[in-house]
């Protein structure tokens, strides 16, 4: 096998959150009065961390958000995961065709990892390796947090593979030596491989990717 461990990342990848939670953002930041389609969240923020997000719509807005305002979107965002947070179509059967070792590495808050992943039915797979960039103390695009997830599980970064969909995250994988995979099902294919992504389009790919089996068939 050509690889002993998988990273992936969550948002976009494990859980079909970044609509969502892009959702919601332009949503509160719209009733706020400054109007923001869920799309333009999206493009601007994918793969963000939250705190850089809201920095970037005060410059923006020109004015500064109320000082709860994060708080108050992690908790709306947590109300609309429950009602209609889905895994990514494939990844429960992508994740079960795959036999080395899975951590989960991601810019968000733990917490917000751990709800999504149960919703999803998905944590049975990544227990007590779900890494966040808030214990690292650095985000992705840096590379700290993905060899931090190496580290954890024993593993020599190059002979890790990297699972992303987003700018800042294969820039962080590049950056720590480690090849990583663009899922690009809602990203764009070139751009993720002029960051140095091999990039793929369905769940259903990625055990043949990783070495590991022939495509999977049905959802």
């Amino acid at each position: 096998m050509k690889y002993q461990a998988v990273i992936f990342d969550c948002d976009g990848v494990l859980v079909d959150s970044e609509t969502l939670g892009n959702r919601v953002l332009a949503e509160m930041i719209t009733d706020i009065g400054f109007p923001l389609s869920p799309e333009d969240a999206v493009q601007q923020f994918k793969g963000g961390k939250l705190a850089d997000c809201l920095a970037v719509v005060e410059a923006q807005m020109g004015q500064k958000l109320p000082a709860d305002f994060a708080t108050q979107v992690r908790a709306q965002m947590a109300v609309v995961f429950q009602s209609e947070l889905q895994p990514i179509l494939g990844v429960r059967e992508a994740l079960e065709a795959i036999p080395v070792q899975k951590c989960v590495a991601s810019n968000g808050p733990e917490e917000k990892m751990a709800l999504t992943l149960k919703i999803t039915d998905l944590a049975r797979f990544f227990e007590g390796r779900i890494y966040s960039a808030y214990t690292v103390g650095v985000w992705k695009p840096e590379p700290d947090l993905y060899l931090y997830a190496a580290s954890q599980m024993g593993v020599r970064p190059e002979d890790c593979v990297v699972i992303e969909d987003s700018h800042l995250g294969v820039q962080a994988a590049v950056a720590a030596g480690i090849p990583v995979l663009g899922y690009a099902d809602h990203s764009s294919p070139a751009e993720l491989e002029a960051l140095g992504a091999q990039t793929f389009r369905s769940m259903q790919e990625l055990p043949e990717l990783l070495g590991f089996s022939a495509p999977l068939s049905g959802n």
